[in-house]
């Protein structure tokens, strides 16, 4: 099967496999797994934070975040297809005890501007005394096609929201794929941002495991949220060994992921019956509406998993997402599977 779904699919590679066999490790509950400390330790470096903590998964990471910059009662702000409101699954009403309010972008790029979000803050009036607790960005922005956020346009959306008292969480699950495509350095992109979760196991390839990033006393209030959540593991140094590997490695080869992607863009557009914009694909994903074709995205899924291609389709649009399990010859092959089911 040439597996589309999603980057969350890959495998680990030999050196990831090689590296979790060997690895060192102790009780990270207590502190004193020597290879997980060594992933902290380096995540935070790369980034430029003062601290980091492995999360079992991104969700666990951005509740973490939001619950900790957060009271009960307080709103945070979001693009109404950011991933913090829509996958998961109301955990920070649940966990945190914040309500959601969900901003459309104007130029449907998954990007706010600043105005846009002022426009929705409380006003703290004698009929709103709901607070606004958090902003929550998203880099790349995964419902808006894998669009990108620059250094220059999240330091600006940053020092807006800190001159308005709130706290920047920035949802950084494919931050890489962002940092690869503007050839910036991850640590530019997150700078002024109060708090930082990226995925070790999307592009980066490793089988398990987030990163949470903030200051000292962020992540020390994170550690205990994490284990509150039951996400205090024991000999999790096997698990960091790999995301080390992830983390050094990977990067490298993401531009792959993307040329891939822009190449399936493209051969999709040429299709009667599919809409997509080739010229937006910036990274690893591509998303296309085929409501001219008469059929549901579950009808087309299903053809799709028929000749051993596997994709995810939600209302008229289907959504492929490239990665290191996925090759330029199989994407040549489906495109030429897409082709037969569309005539």
């Amino acid at each position: 099967m040439i597996d589309l779904r999603s980057d969350t699919v890959t495998k680990p590679s030999e050196a990831m496999r090689r590296a979790m066999a060997a690895a060192e490790v102790g009780d990270d509950v207590y502190g004193e797994d020597p290879t997980m400390n060594r992933l902290q330790e380096r995540a935070a470096e790369i980034f430029e934070k003062e601290a980091a903590l492995f999360v079992p998964s991104g969700t666990m990471g951005n509740q973490i975040a939001v619950k900790v910059h957060t009271k009960p009662g307080q709103e945070i702000v979001i693009e109404e297809r950011g991933h913090i409101l829509n996958y998961e699954l109301g955990a920070s009403a649940i966990l945190a005890g914040v309500t959601i309010r969900p901003v459309k972008s104007g130029d449907g790029s998954g990007m706010l501007k600043w105005e846009e979000i002022a426009a929705v803050l409380s006003t703290d009036s004698i009929y709103d005394h709901t607070q606004t607790g958090l902003l929550c960005l998203e880099n790349t922005h995964n419902l808006a096609g894998g669009r990108v956020m620059s250094s220059a346009f999240c330091a600006d959306l940053c020092e807006n929201a800190h001159a308005s008292g709130l706290p920047v969480h920035m949802d950084g699950a494919r931050i890489f794929n962002a940092a690869t495509a503007l050839n910036e350095f991850v640590a530019d992109l997150t700078r002024d941002c109060d708090s930082v979760q990226f995925c070790l196991s999307k592009g980066l390839g490793a089988p398990v495991g987030s990163i949470l990033l903030g200051s000292h006393d962020f992540i020390k209030e994170a550690r205990i949220w994490r284990k509150r959540l039951g996400g205090g593991m024991r000999q999790a140094g096997i698990l960091a060994a790999a995301g080390l590997v992830a983390l050094e490695e990977s990067p490298k080869r993401l531009h792959e992921d993307h040329t891939n992607a822009k190449r399936l863009a493209e051969g999709l557009a040429s299709i009667k019956g599919i809409a997509t914009d080739a010229q937006t694909v910036e990274t690893n994903i591509v998303i296309f509406d085929i409501s001219a074709t008469g059929k549901t995205s579950s009808e087309i899924v299903t053809a799709l998993r028929a000749n051993g291609i596997l994709a995810i389709g939600f209302g008229t649009k289907i959504r492929f997402v490239t990665h290191c399990d996925v090759s330029s010859i199989e994407v040549e092959n489906t495109l030429t599977v897409v082709r037969e089911i569309f005539t």
